[in-house]
């Protein structure tokens, strides 16, 4: 008999996993749990989860619920009668009534290597931190984020020109296939879950959108990162003439033996754009002025002849 799962998940990263699972005969996807359809964009219409598209083009059943809290929302997901709840990226809270449901537990697929980056965002977290590899984590859902024993572990390596959105595309088709594999291994009996280091712990709480914010005080390598992690939420930003100048790619660059300014000057040389910061400078590669298109930075120069020599932020 196929292993009944119920699927939790919102984002776009849990895409390629529920597609594989849907097609795994060893399982029956017996429902999608995903958030409600949320306003977004300039009009603020209903938008879909990128979870819903998939489970109504797979022809999945589909839960929606506003609170996992609920009797109704408990009633909802029992009915469904899962083996094991399979959560990636759900974005809510999930209470131990559900997460103690299914008699084969509920397991999380978690970006990164636990204990290591623990909370929200971890992906993000670990480019921040300049770490060479990430990976995704197997664990048992608990009351406390991120706390539950380990079930399986791998790793993958940060290339250096990674953001967050990229590295996060190619850890949803590598966790695919390893979390499907982890799940069939675990309802087979054949792991032993092995309880998380946690005095090893790094956590990362929700950033607020004012944290893409440029320091230019901060070091060249520390605001390339900060690019980097950024992308594509909060985004990284400073502000021209009044108005908020996104940066969209930085390159750290060697300055100049006995050049000083201060942090935030632009200036060119050799046809690059460049700006002073706390320890060495960066190229700025592609600047964005708000309500206007992304520009290539020698572009954007030549269109406001007062930015070369602006002291941003």
């Amino acid at each position: 008999m196929p292993v009944r799962v119920v699927y939790m998940s919102t984002p776009s990263f849990g895409i390629p996993t529920l597609r594989l699972l849907a097609k795994d005969r060893r399982f029956q996807v017996a429902g999608v749990v995903t958030q409600p359809d949320k306003p977004a964009g300039r009009g603020l219409r209903l938008s879909a989860p990128p979870i819903k598209r998939a489970a109504l083009d797979l022809g999945l059943p589909l839960l929606q619920p506003a609170s996992l809290r609920t009797l109704e929302a408990f009633a909802a997901i029992s009915a469904l009668q899962p083996d094991l709840i399979a959560v990636a990226a759900y974005g809510q809270w999930i209470p131990e009534n559900i997460f103690n449901l299914p008699p084969r537990r509920s397991l999380n697929l978690h970006p990164s290597l636990l204990p290591r980056h623990r909370g929200a965002a971890p992906v993000l977290s670990a480019i921040l931190a300049g770490d060479d590899c990430v990976g995704l984590s197997v664990l048992f859902v608990e009351d406390e984020m991120d706390a539950g024993d380990l079930l399986a572990q791998v790793s993958v390596p940060v290339h250096a020109e990674d953001t967050t959105a990229s590295l996060m595309m190619r850890l949803a088709e590598i966790g695919a296939p390893f979390y499907v594999e982890t799940l069939a291994a675990w309802a087979a009996g054949e792991i032993t879950p092995k309880p998380q280091e946690l005095a090893q712990s790094t956590w990362i709480d929700r950033l607020q959108k004012d944290a893409g914010r440029v320091d230019w005080s901060l070091p060249a390598a520390e605001v390339a990162r900060r690019c980097r992690a950024f992308s594509p939420w909060p985004g990284l930003f400073t502000s021209f003439a009044g108005r908020r100048l996104l940066i969209h790619c930085v390159t750290p660059f060697p300055l100049l033996a006995g050049f000083q300014a201060p942090a935030g000057t632009v200036w060119s040389a050799g046809g690059e754009v460049l700006v002073a910061t706390g320890d060495g400078a960066l190229r700025l590669d592609s600047v964005q002025l708000a309500g206007r298109r992304r520009l290539p930075s020698a572009e954007f120069a030549r269109g406001q002849r007062a930015f070369v020599g602006a002291r941003l932020g």
